[in-house]
């Protein structure tokens, strides 16, 4: 058995991932348990430890990652973070390398960082992501791949290791662009949603009555299916997107939206919901705690979910 992972690994290749949050976690795991060499990288012990624990080899610092693998796959949480990750590659001197950015950032983040890694003799593609942590943990997000397409065909096999789909949507830069139209729908998807929950339960009806009949019918969208079980449950603790890890998300798109002269009337509405739930203590909790912004608001208490008595027709 040993042996035909280690031909499998030899198959596939060697990838290096930095950042081994809930995103760039899923990644290496997925890419481990598909057959590739995987090396990884975080400041966070406790992330290592537990990649680690999937098969993934731990490198001592991002220098010594980025010098073993040809491919490197960026999941940061912040510019700064991203910019670091940059300097750490170019002033290493190493051979060409293809960098996938997967994160979310302002175009003139991922330009800047594209740039530095060109005039090193690197590849930088654009790819970020469609989907929650959760839903990178079961391989059903989507990779919007942007920029040199003789790279994106390089690196296509890799991205559905851990993806259910991957789009070459262009030249650098529309995998944010992309993004950012995705995550717009998903802010006002994941507040509407909240608002549906808490009308349904102030109405009297029983919550997770509300999640599987909404999910049957025509009113139904992937962020409630994937959010609405905490919402039902009341339960925010096991965050895939931290409301204030998206609140840098909302920036981002507001800047875009605001550069092109874009009215964004529903998600701008939708904003002071999650700028209410960082000022009530849900900073640390999952985004779909903007459902327990929403029963404050309207004076809902909940005890504990009740069993739901129906049948269907």
């Amino acid at each position: 058995m040993a042996e035909a992972a280690d031909m499998a690994k030899q198959r596939k290749g060697t990838v290096g991932v930095v950042g081994l949050g809930n995103m760039g976690g899923a990644f290496a795991r997925h890419l481990a348990t598909a057959g590739w060499c995987v090396l990884g990288f975080d400041i966070d012990a406790a992330r290592n430890r537990a990649a680690a624990r999937a098969g993934v080899e731990i490198s001592a610092d991002m220098e010594t990652l980025a010098a073993a693998v040809p491919v490197l796959i960026l999941s940061l949480p912040s510019p700064q973070a991203l910019d670091a990750a940059v300097a750490a590659i170019t002033r290493s001197k190493l051979p060409a390398k293809i960098v996938v950015e997967s994160g979310t950032f302002t175009l003139d983040d991922k330009e800047r960082a594209e740039n530095a890694l060109r005039k090193a003799g690197h590849v930088m593609l654009d790819c970020p992501v469609s989907g929650t942590g959760a839903q990178a943990a079961v391989k059903d997000i989507v990779v919007y791949a942007s920029g040199d397409a003789g790279a994106i065909t390089k690196t296509t096999r890799m991205f559905f290791d851990f993806s259910r789909a991957v789009y070459n949507v262009g030249e650098f830069g529309n995998g944010s662009r992309m993004k950012y139209v995705a995550n717009l729908l998903v802010t006002i998807h994941n507040v509407a949603s909240a608002e549906a929950m808490v009308l349904g339960i102030k109405s009297g009806l029983d919550p997770q009555m509300v999640y599987d009949l909404i999910r049957a019918g025509v009113g139904t969208s992937r962020i409630f299916e994937v959010r609405g079980p905490m919402m039902v449950q009341d339960r925010y603790d096991k965050a895939s997107m931290s409301v204030r890890l998206y609140h840098k998300d909302i920036a981002v798109i507001e800047d875009h939206a605001a550069k092109l002269g874009v009215p964004t009337p529903l998600f701008s509405a939708s904003i002071p919901v999650y700028s209410a739930a960082l000022s009530m203590g849900y900073g640390d909790q999952d985004t779909a705690s903007v459902c327990a912004v929403l029963q404050t608001m309207a004076a809902v208490r909940r005890g504990k979910p009740k069993r739901s008595k129906r049948r269907g027709i």
